[in-house]
Order: C-alpha cells, then structure tokens, then sequence
C-alpha cells in the first residue's frame, strides 16, 4: 500500500555473540520483530528496526548473522558509531565493558539501549544516566522481568486488591550451576571470578531492585549477606580456576510502605519449588505465589488451618490447596516486549520510563548489598536524583 509508513530505525547491536544477546535480544527479539514487518502502530505505520551485529570475532558474527538472517555485521565500532543510519546503540557485553562502551555511544549523539548492570559501582552508573541526560540522548535499560507472565498477573492482582494489605514477599531464586569438569556448566566461567566483573550480588540484585520498586513499592534498606559456596571451578577451556565472586545472597530488603521482602539467591542450591524463580506474595486476605509463567492463588476463605503436630504424618497436602490462576491473555517473550515499547519511544517519543536511572538504581542496590554483607549491617538507600 502506498500509504503505508515505516519507520525504519538502524540498530548498532554490540555483544550480541553472547548468550544473553544472540538468544533473548537477537533470536527472540529483533529477529521476530522484522519477521513480522516491524511494530505495529496502526494498520498503516510500522517501526522496523534495521540491525547490524558487531563484535570482535568475525567468524562469531558469521555464525550469529547466517542464524539470525541478518547479513549486516562489522567489527568496526568505531566508524558504526560515527554512522547517521544508526542512531541508536544497543550494549549486551560483559559488565566490566559497559561504562567505557556506552559512554562512547552517548559522546557520539546515539540513543542507548542496553543490559545490566549498567556499570559495577553507582558513581559510574549515575554518571552514565547524567552524561546521556546531558547529550539529550533516549536512553533504556532491560528490565524484563517485569513482563514475564507470572509477574504481569502478579501485578495485576496488587491492583484488583486481592491481597488487601501486603505484608511481606518472599523470592527463592536459583539452582544448581554445574562446576564444569565432570558435567559442563550452565553459565560463562567469568560469572564467578570478581575481577571479570561477576557475582551474584552484582548480577541480581539489579534485577530485584526493579521488580521491587515496580510491583511492591521502593526499597528503603537492605540487608544482604553473599556467600561464594563453590570455590573451584572450570572455564570454558576446561581449565580449574579458584572462584573470586559471590555466588549466592541472601537478602532482606525494606521498603517504603513498610513491606519486607526477602530474597535468597544461589547457584549451589538445587531447586523443589514451582520453579527457578517463585515469589510469594503474603497478604491480609490472601496469598499467591508467581513463577516465571504461572500464579497460584490462596485466598483468606480458602486458607487451611494447619495443627502443629511432628507425631503424626502431616495430613493436610499443602500444594493442593492452591488454586492455579487461569489464562486471561496471551503474553510475549518478555524481552520483545520491552524492545518494541523503546522502539516506540524512540520513533514516536512515547515515555519509557526504564532509563539510566533506573539501572544506576540497581547496581546501587548492589553495592549497598556488598556494603552490608562487608559490615554485617543493615544499609539505608540514599536517593538518587533524577
């Protein structure tokens, strides 16, 4: 149709041979978006996003082009960057990287778009969020935990007031992350050597600050202790390496509104829950536990009334006194969902609110969580200015 308009927006997407990358933000992300003629915004406008890979190691980028189908590729970042027909940067390397390669983005006028943590220390996260501020550069951080299934009809049970008065949130996250030798690892070897900018606290504390502060309300202290369980592992060539990173945190955060929310995240531990994440949410009228998809419900009227009682085998079958939340909607890959609505800000200038900020928000719950497992002590959040 001739009356058809496209937006077509060029994309430097850089660290995309990574697993993170090629899996969540290529293949299942950018890649279905053009297969299905960009972002619809009305039946005759579209956003399409136009991608080019880059990376350092051709062959890897061949590999990753020839799977995704998108033959533009480069290892020259430099000359990307001073490219008009890329206006926005898209950052998914390694964390200790993300300060020097965004910041380089932003001095060359282009939008950011990129993973977390967005720096490992809250001065250089803050400082990124001011420099694009200052550059009047769109800026977003991935936070997609917010649009998983389990976590949108978890939110949206807050809002129907199913709870009446939240009480506290318990989160079990994690399993049991494989040491390499015998059976090989789930995870890239530099997730457990500090110096490569690894460790639980760093890693996911980011995460549960902004699915707290989204679904329950901001965190005001926390009190964190990280542990490194496993202390010998082996990288990718096999090769044994002595463990300099954190590899579980378990964690207390208050909040505002007077919530205690609890999480304990580990990769040595081995998982019998409703899955690798679960959420329990305890109220005045009921309680409901999310995981990655599914919410199950418990409300006041359907509560047993348990006996304390270790001489008798315990009669009451816990888990078939939930009640599984049925499918109102159907629900997208989480990623792709925060992708198109930053398409949108850029193309269209519709808000997004999940800038710089918010991820200098997370990596400062990280670093106060370090801070509090170093002094044994509860940590008070100070704000951080917008």
């Amino acid at each position: 149709m001739s009356n058809v308009k496209v937006h077509k927006i060029g994309i430097i997407m850089n660290g995309v041979t990574g697993r993170m990358g090629t899996n969540q933000h290529l293949m299942r992300s950018i890649v279905p978006i053009i297969k299905a003629g960009g972002v619809k915004v009305s039946p005759t406008e579209f956003i399409l996003p136009d991608p080019i890979l880059v990376g350092r190691d051709p062959i890897k980028l061949q590999k990753v082009s020839a799977m995704s189908g998108v033959e533009k590729w480069s290892t020259d970042i430099d000359s990307l960057l001073r490219d008009p027909a890329y206006p926005v940067y898209f950052d998914a390397l390694g964390t200790n990287h993300r300060v020097a390669s965004v910041s380089r983005a932003i001095a060359a006028g282009k939008h950011i778009y990129c993973e977390k943590p967005t720096a490992t220390n809250t001065a250089e996260a803050y400082e990124l969020y001011q420099a694009a501020k200052k550059a009047g550069v769109k800026n977003g951080v991935v936070q997609d935990k917010l649009w998983l299934p389990g976590f949108v009809k978890l939110k949206s049970l807050i809002e129907r007031g199913f709870f009446g008065e939240i009480l506290s949130v318990k989160g079990e996250f994690g399993y049991w992350v494989f040491e390499g030798d015998t059976i090989p690892t789930q995870r890239p070897s530099w997730n457990y050597r500090k110096e490569d900018g690894g460790g639980m606290v760093i890693d996911m504390l980011c995460h549960w600050r902004y699915l707290i502060d989204n679904v329950f309300g901001s965190v005001k202290s926390v009190s964190c202790l990280a542990a490194t369980h496993i202390k010998k592992r082996f990288d990718e060539a096999g090769k044994p390496f002595n463990c300099t990173a954190d590899d579980a945190a378990y964690s207390t955060f208050e909040l505002e509104n007077g919530i205690i929310v609890h999480f304990n995240s580990s990769w040595a531990t081995r998982v019998r829950r409703d899955d690798l994440l679960t959420v329990q949410v305890d109220g005045t009228a009921g309680s409901a536990v999310a995981t990655l998809r599914d919410v199950y419900l418990q409300p006041y009227g359907a509560t047993p009334r348990p006996v304390w009682n270790p001489d008798v085998t315990q009669p009451i079958s816990f888990y078939d006194t939930w009640q599984k939340m049925p499918e109102q909607m159907e629900f997208d890959n989480a990623f792709k969902i925060q992708w198109e609505l930053f398409l949108r800000h850029i193309a269209l200038d519709e808000p997004f609110r999940w800038n710089l900020l918010e991820g200098a928000k997370g990596v400062q719950l990280a670093e106060l969580g370090l801070e509090s497992s170093a002094k044994r002590a509860w940590v008070t959040l100070p704000a951080l200015q917008p």
